[in-house]
């Protein structure tokens, strides 16, 4: 089971992201409503993202199983479901944690990049990739500067993300708190 999922995992990495996401969401009907739209492309960008979070958390799985702590348990008859919940998990939440954080970034610009090419939510529903459609005509933008407004927030929503995303990996991984100490300090 495992090597199949890696084996499919890998068929979804050789295609380029952004392509991947055109082409599945040129399959779906265009007279969908826009909830509908925003869920699919969620779904779409889940599908697309999975390969890269498996692959890093199945490597984590491995090397911890192969850590002192695991062996211990195993020594001690813990049962596999016991040493997965126990020890492994608690090991990989923090990673988990940071990489969903740090995904949300791609959902948005994903989102935003689909709106703007008129494939994502389309215009009586507020996107800020169909504002900045609306922005492309200069007749528009001369008259409405601050219809720019929804770049800037792309931009800062994404940079507020990271921000987050790097806070919550300083804060839950312990290792690199300290290798950064000793760098410092």
């Amino acid at each position: 089971m495992d090597n199949v999922l890696m084996r499919v995992a890998e068929m979804i990495m050789a295609f380029p992201g952004f392509y991947l996401l055109l082409a599945l969401r040129a399959l779906l009907p265009t007279a969908l409503p826009s909830t509908t739209v925003y869920l699919l492309i969620v779904f779409i960008l889940s599908f697309i993202g999975w390969p890269g979070f498996a692959r890093v958390i199945r490597g984590m799985f491995l090397s911890l199983r192969e850590q002192e702590f695991s062996l211990a348990a195993k020594a001690l008859g813990s049962t596999d479901l016991r040493i997965i919940l126990r020890h492994i998990l608690p090991n990989t939440m923090s990673f988990v944690i940071v990489a969903a954080t740090l995904s949300v970034p791609g959902y948005i610009l994903g989102e935003s990049a689909l709106s703007f090419l008129g494939l994502g939510i389309q215009e009586p529903q507020a996107s800020w990739g169909n504002m900045l459609a609306a922005a492309m005509n200069t007749r528009v933008l001369v008259s409405f500067p601050w219809i720019l407004l929804p770049g800037f927030l792309i931009f800062i929503t994404i940079l507020a993300f990271n921000f987050l995303g790097d806070a919550l990996r300083d804060a839950l991984e312990p290792r690199m708190r300290t290798s950064r100490q000793t760098f410092t300090g």
